[in-house]
């Protein structure tokens, strides 16, 4: 059974619904994993996605910041809604879809961006992130024979040296420091995921999923960094069909500076 997970930073729900329908339409994932969705939980645009066949709707938000949302075109439930570092600020869902024959608990999340300072000391962003990547060590990818775990999200992280556009002038900034990446890794490891977007991709090939409001031309510059990940377990590696960056919608009427990543699997 072909089964489809998009993920996207879509930086404001509301005010980017126009591109979110676009993507629905044109690429019709089974469930849509939607970050900083910046509104409140009884304000989610619920109506818009029911109109287009995603009436399986699940969403941790608040007013302005942050937020998650998990959309599919086939039921969901709810399992956890997960406070991180004792902070209310709704960067996490899981929910349980079925493919094939498994349950899938996918983890929707938004990591910490960090500030621009990344000194743990002076900046309590950043200290934030780190504390909150520390407790992600506690989210494992849990499977059995009949049931997988799916990962994926904003982790504001650039793991890997072509995971953004010059190694060198990046290591002391946000989001690709040594302290970061080597704290990313070791989660990663520790809960026993597979990075999928690098599973049969080349560490020497550049992956880009975020370009920043910053440049004047993003495309002719093409200063990117893979902010967005697709995490699995590792029984459902041999389910995994490929992925693909939608680099195009950088460029579409009011974008997000995130694009969406479609992950596909062939589920039994």
């Amino acid at each position: 059974m072909p089964f489809s997970i998009a993920t996207w930073n879509i930086n404001s729900v509301r005010l980017r619904m126009p591109i979110v329908e676009r993507l629905l339409v044109e690429h019709a994932p089974d469930v849509l994993c939607l970050q900083e969705t910046k509104v409140p939980d009884e304000l989610f645009p619920e109506k818009a996605f029911r109109k287009l066949g995603y009436e399986h709707i699940a969403f941790h938000g608040q007013k302005g910041y942050h937020g998650v949302a998990t959309v599919a075109r086939r039921p969901i439930e709810v399992v956890e809604k997960r406070r991180f570092c004792e902070i209310e600020d709704s960067r996490h869902l899981s929910v349980t879809v079925r493919a094939g024959g498994k349950a899938i608990l996918l983890h929707n999340f938004y990591v910490p961006a960090g500030g621009d300072e990344p000194d743990p000391v002076i900046n309590r962003k950043f200290k934030h992130k780190l504390d909150f990547v520390a407790e992600m060590n506690a989210i494992r990818a849990e499977h059995d024979e009949v049931s997988g775990s799916v990962l994926v999200g904003d982790l504001n992280i650039a793991p890997l040296e072509h995971d953004v556009w010059s190694h060198k002038q990046l290591l002391n900034v946000v989001s690709h420091t040594p302290v970061e990446t080597e704290n990313f890794e070791a989660m990663r490891l520790a809960g026993n995921w597979v990075d999928l977007m690098r599973l049969n991709v080349p560490h020497e090939q550049k992956l880009y999923t975020w370009w920043s409001y910053r440049a004047q031309d993003w495309e002719a510059s093409d200063r990117g960094r893979r902010l967005d990940h697709v995490w699995s377990s590792p029984n459902l590696v041999p389910d995994f069909t490929g992925y693909e960056i939608l680099r195009l919608a950088r460029g579409w009427e009011r974008p997000s500076d995130h694009v969406p990543v479609i992950a596909r699997f062939d589920l039994d």
